[in-house]
């Protein structure tokens, strides 16, 4: 194993003095993670913020029609603006979040003590409109409450007799989870830390080398090939976990900085979580190092290799994407695929649970079968003469 160690310890010290590895390793991986997180997640959280707690600026178009009405609204924090023509357009354009018309026969059926309508005009398809639509409809579903109960007790009945049926909510959630829900997208960023942390590398020791012709003399060595490799692939497998290790720092200080707390949620970063990502992901440095080194070794230059390993890096998306759109309950044999097992152990972690271990042994199990697996395809491939030639 000599040989192997000679390797490793000759493409970490050439690579860590190369600015270009260093940088997308080492800085770019793990450090652009959590610089975007923290920049999303500020501006998500002050937008919900903002939306809450700020007055509720509505055109209203017939507000005479109801003048109790738009009173009450006040109080609940609704700022009636001027009327505007073609509410409809007004709203399809983004001239106007949410638009309320009070139509001419409000004021007869009220009068009548028959319900009378309101119309809130408002486009579901904008994300950036759901809040102070929710706020408007919220307003009126209270108002409407309130004048309910007040026609009952003057009719010398007992508000309770037009709620039969009383819902008691019991939230069973806790800060942590609602946390778990909101930042559920970042293990991606882990994952994609950890690909990017080995991919220069790999291309480096492999692709780059075959393009410089420093390929062949390696291989002229009386070591065996399989013994190279596995330097390569540990030089890789080292430069892949700095990052992750690099990222886990970034992220616990990154939510340190995050203003959770005015949402009524707990992010818990800390060591512990830290270390728990630490063993879920390292089978993942063995694995991306063997895909990378072996996507790279079918690739005559740098540039060509990175191509190829662009398109590889779709593949960390895939969980993340079918957790999104397929939310799905966890179950045991789940931890047993790779990225996907990753994916559910921090998403829970993230949630304020446990990852047991029966389940972190069947993502580390899986993942080392699954970095064999592509290791061992990729000594057959170094082991062919194809690979000794340089472009």
């Amino acid at each position: 194993m000599n040989a192997a160690w000679t390797v490793f310890l000759k493409e970490v010290r050439e690579n860590l003095r190369d600015r270009r590895t260093v940088t997308s390793a080492l800085v770019m991986g793990p450090l652009l993670g959590p610089v975007l997180f923290v920049m999303l997640m500020n501006v998500v959280i002050s937008k919900q913020l903002e939306s809450a707690e700020k007055p509720l600026k509505v055109p209203v178009i017939g507000a005479e029609r109801a003048p109790n009405l738009i009173r009450v609204l006040k109080q609940y924090g609704l700022q009636p603006q001027p009327a505007i023509e073609h509410p409809e357009a007004a709203v399809k354009q983004q001239l106007a979040d949410v638009v309320l018309r009070i139509p001419a026969s409000y004021p007869k059926a009220w009068s009548k003590g028959e319900p009378a309508q309101v119309e809130v005009i408002y486009d579901a398809s904008r994300q950036d409109a759901r809040a102070p639509v929710r706020r408007l409809k919220d307003m009126l579903q209270r108002y409407g409450r309130t004048q309910g109960a007040i026609r009952l007790l003057a009719r010398g009945l007992s508000p309770g007799v037009s709620t039969p049926v009383v819902v008691a909510s019991r939230d069973q959630s806790t800060p942590q989870s609602r946390a778990g829900q909101l930042f559920a997208f970042m293990p991606y960023f882990f994952v994609i830390g950890v690909f990017i942390g080995g991919m220069y590398l790999a291309i480096d020791l492999t692709a780059g080398e075959r393009e410089r012709k420093s390929l062949e003399p390696l291989f002229v060595n009386p070591a065996p090939r399989w013994k190279i490799l596995l330097g390569k692939l540990g030089a890789t497998a080292a430069f892949a976990t700095a990052s992750l290790l690099l990222s886990l720092l970034a992220f616990g200080l990154a939510g340190k900085l995050l203003p959770t707390e005015k949402l009524g949620m707990a992010l818990d970063l800390g060591p512990h979580f830290a270390a728990v990502v630490l063993v879920l992901m390292l089978p993942l440095t063995a694995l991306f190092a063997a895909l990378q080194t072996l996507v790279s070794a079918f690739a005559k230059s740098y540039r060509e290799a990175q191509t190829y390993l662009s398109i590889l890096m779709l593949l960390p998306m895939l969980p993340s994407m079918l957790l999104s759109f397929l939310p799905i309950r966890a179950q045991l044999w789940m931890y047993a695929v790779p990225l996907l097992g990753q994916q559910l152990g921090i998403t829970e972690m993230l949630r304020g649970g446990k990852v047991s271990p029966e389940q972190a042994l069947l993502v580390l199990v899986s993942g080392l079968i699954a970095a064999l697996i592509a290791a061992l395809v990729t000594v057959r491939v170094y082991a062919t003469e194809r690979l000794a030639i340089s472009a």
